[in-house]
């Protein structure tokens, strides 16, 4: 992946060093969006390129990407209107049947997703839902554990994107398959449960009314900005279900039809 090297405008500046103090003191602040110009999404994302930049630069790997903010209920649970989307880093990625240090996180909330595993690179002039399929060697259950350094989740679109897309930790699934015509993305349907309790649910309709558009619209995004996905990326392409907070000592597993079956344990923190 290309990283940004561009200066940043003061503003945007300040905005990375407000939240990389979050990151670092382990402490929420205050949104940024009153750092940048008013709605400038452009802006928010050469922060948060400029954030990817210093930690590969430091070390870390970028892995692939993902689309937020694609399910209705999430975006009114957030009050904004519009998808995002955010990198995913090596750091980030959390093996199935390992639990997950919640103090790795500061507000952490949780959704389950279809992912998608690129077969090839998806570069060209125009990308729809079935040049988003073609390049898909895999798909996978996955769980987004999305986070914000943002207090209280006080967020607008400039905040979440230049916060990476609220991007935290996730983990796939063991179960990969590929996509053919007997599997409709669309009426997958989603269960999410706390222990016993059934805590979300939704469908593959849920995200853009098919995660592969959330795909193809990813793909054109990323390629505008300079950054295509290209072969051997994961993508979350967005939750299909309300997302739900996470507490210490939380198990969850969701079940995606067609797709497979995924789960996360906590620990660490006061349970």
């Amino acid at each position: 992946m290309e990283t940004r090297t561009t200066p940043l405008p003061v503003g945007a500046m300040l905005a990375l060093t407000r939240l990389t103090a979050a990151r670092a003191e382990h402490r929420p602040c205050a949104p940024v969006r009153t750092l940048l110009p008013p709605g400038d999404v452009d802006a928010a994302y050469a922060v948060q390129s400029a954030w990817t930049a210093r930690q590969v630069a430091a070390g870390a790997r970028v892995v692939g990407r993902k689309v937020g903010l694609t399910n209705p209920a999430v975006q009114a649970q957030l009050g904004v209107d519009q998808p995002d989307f955010g990198v995913l880093l090596d750091s980030m990625d959390c093996p199935p049947g390992v639990a997950v240090d919640i103090t790795r996180t500061l507000q952490p909330k949780i959704e389950a997703e279809i992912a998608f595993i690129l077969g090839r690179d998806l570069t060209g002039s125009t990308i729809g839902p079935a040049e988003a399929a073609a390049a898909t060697a895999h798909i996978a259950p996955a769980l987004e554990i999305v986070d914000s350094r943002i207090t209280d989740w006080d967020i607008g679109i400039t905040d979440t994107v230049a916060d990476n897309a609220s991007s935290g930790l996730f983990t796939l699934g063991a179960e990969r398959r590929r996509l053919d015509r007997a599997l409709d993305l669309p009426l997958c349907r989603m269960t999410l449960r706390r222990g016993r309790e059934l805590v979300s649910e939704g469908s593959g309709a849920a995200c853009m009314g098919d995660p592969l558009n959330a795909l193809a619209w990813l793909a054109g995004t990323a390629r505008d900005h300079g950054s295509p996905l290209r072969a051997g990326d994961i993508v979350l392409s967005g939750a299909l279900g309300p997302m739900v907070p996470v507490g210490p000592g939380d198990h969850f597993h969701a079940e995606i039809s067609g797709v497979g079956t995924v789960s996360a344990r906590f620990t660490g923190g006061e349970a």
